[in-house]
Formats: structure tokens, sequence, C-alpha cells
């Protein structure tokens, strides 16, 4: 148990489009549990105009203003969410209306139970690293999940080189490399063949995309180690780019160097307690089920 009986007073929603339909009411049970408990709901502009709030605050003005965010949507608005609020130490509540959902794990129908329990200082708190995505004089570019160089536009391989803590790795040829936190092992990485890391670990797996020497797998590093990669041979760096969570796109210049390090800040996420990180890989990736006939 946890003494928040003071502590989140001023209650951040942050949503996303919902063409189900289902927003609208769960937003509006959201309203009513804060009402109930005289708490202050900060809504986003999407909140705020669907419970009819005025104009909404920007998500810079939640940051410097609320406790508590919850995020309704999936997977993806938690991560804009933890990029945006990292550097706050403001704690996320994920509430799913998306698909897979690793991170969003309270489901409508317990939207009510799970916040206040929450409010009353029933939690377990989990905190998550990001990395750190730098090409050239660029600022750095935050991710929770993933950072991926990818070929862009074109139907054939990439070639670059990686050093790890400065020491060279190796010249691959191949379609990118995914640099996956242990969060976003189950994400990206996981289709490209990474490892499943549970989320206590500092460390870093570096996945490669469709490589064409088959005996470049998977290598997982430690979370402080300082990645630089840097396109060659005949690679057009035009034909490059970097992605930070699916979300980001950076452009790489000749000479420039990708380097990837991780962010001083971690994330703060709740969970119902009795969150088990086991429990949602067998749910989510069905482990254990018995083909059907």
């Amino acid at each position: 148990m946890n003494d928040s009986a003071n502590q989140f007073r001023r209650i951040a929603v942050i949503a996303k489009p919902d063409p189900a339909g289902h927003l609208t009411s769960t937003l509006q049970l959201l309203h009513q549990v804060l009402n109930s408990r005289q708490l202050m709901l900060l809504p986003d502009q999407r909140t705020a105009t669907l419970l009819k709030l005025g104009a909404g605050l920007s998500i810079e003005e939640l940051a410097a203003n609320c406790d508590l965010a919850v995020v309704v949507g999936g997977d993806g608005t938690l991560l804009h969410a933890a990029r945006q609020l990292a550097d706050h130490r403001i704690p996320l509540l994920g509430v799913n209306l998306g698909r897979l959902g690793f991170l969003v794990d309270i489901t409508p129908p317990d939207i009510a139970a799970a916040l206040h329990a929450v409010l009353e200082g029933h939690y377990e708190e989990d905190q998550r690293f990001l990395l750190q995505a730098q090409v050239g004089d660029q600022p750095p570019t935050l991710a929770l999940n993933d950072v991926v160089l990818h070929k862009w536009n074109i139907a054939r391989m990439i070639e670059f080189e990686t050093w790890i803590d400065a020491r060279f790795v190796y010249t691959q040829r191949s379609d990118g490399l995914i640099i996956s936190t242990p969060t976003g092992s189950t994400a990206y990485a996981l289709s490209g063949g990474g490892p499943l890391m549970t989320p206590e670990l500092d460390a870093v797996a570096l996945v490669p995309i469709c490589p064409h020497t088959l005996s470049n797998r998977p290598i997982v590093v430690g979370a402080d180690s300082r990645i630089e990669i840097s396109v060659c041979g005949q690679t057009d760096p035009r034909d490059v780019r970097i992605n930070c969570d699916g979300a980001i796109n950076l452009t790489i210049d000749e000479g420039d160097t990708l380097r990837v390090t991780r962010h001083p800040t971690r994330v703060r996420l709740l969970h119902p307690v009795g969150h088990d990180h086991f429990d949602v890989l067998r749910a989510k990736l069905g482990w254990g089920e018995l083909p059907k006939t």
C-alpha cells in the first residue's frame, strides 16, 4: 500500500481517438469517480471536448500541473504520454481501449474499482527506463519501446557499422536494426526474433531486421552501453530512417552517427495490486492454449 491519500489530487486524463465508440462512456465514468472523491480532473483537448469541459490543456500544461495521469487508449497512447511526462516524474495509469495492450492493463469494466484503489494507495509501481537517440547535432529524441534504424523507400538492404562503448561490433547488411528496451521487447523486437526481457532488467537488445548473414543474431548488452551506428558501404543515407517508438522519424546525413544511450529519468507506471508480468505475457501471447480443432 502507498500513502497517496493526499498525493494524487490533480488527475490528468489523456485520451486517443476511439473509432469503436467506447471512449466517451469511459471518460464519463472516470469523471464520475473523480467527482465522487472531490478531485480535480485536468483534461487534454480530446477529453475536454467529449466531456464538454472547455478547451482542455496541452500535454505541457498537464505535465506542469498534474499529480497522476490516466491514459485512455492503447500502448501507443501511453508511449506518447510517457515520452512527454517522463522528465516530470508523473506516474501513469493505463486504461486499455486498444488491442494487445502490454502497458495499459485496466479494462473499461474495471475502471471504477481500479481507480478507487489507486487513489486510496492500493497499487504497484513499476519504473521503466527510456532510450534517447541523437543523430549528429540534432536534439535527442526519447523512446520507451525502441529506436529502429531501417531502410526507407527502397527494395534492397542497407549497410551500417555498429559500435558499443567505442568497441567495433560488426558491419551488417540487413533491412535495419531494432534497439529495444525491456519494455519494447514485446513490440517490434518480438516480431524480429528478439528475446523477451522482464521489465526490471537493465539491458538493451539489438535485434537485426532480416539480416543477410544468418549468423547475425540478437545481442543483449547493458543498459548503460553507448551504442553508435553509422551508414557505410554503398548505402545512401537518404535511403535510411530512424524511428523512435514507431512514431518519430529522424533522418541521417552523410558522416552523421546515430548515438543511443539510456535516458537519465525513468517512467513511472502504476498497476493494480497483484499485477504479474508473466500473467500479462500468457494472456496476450496465448501461451499454453490448446490448438483449436
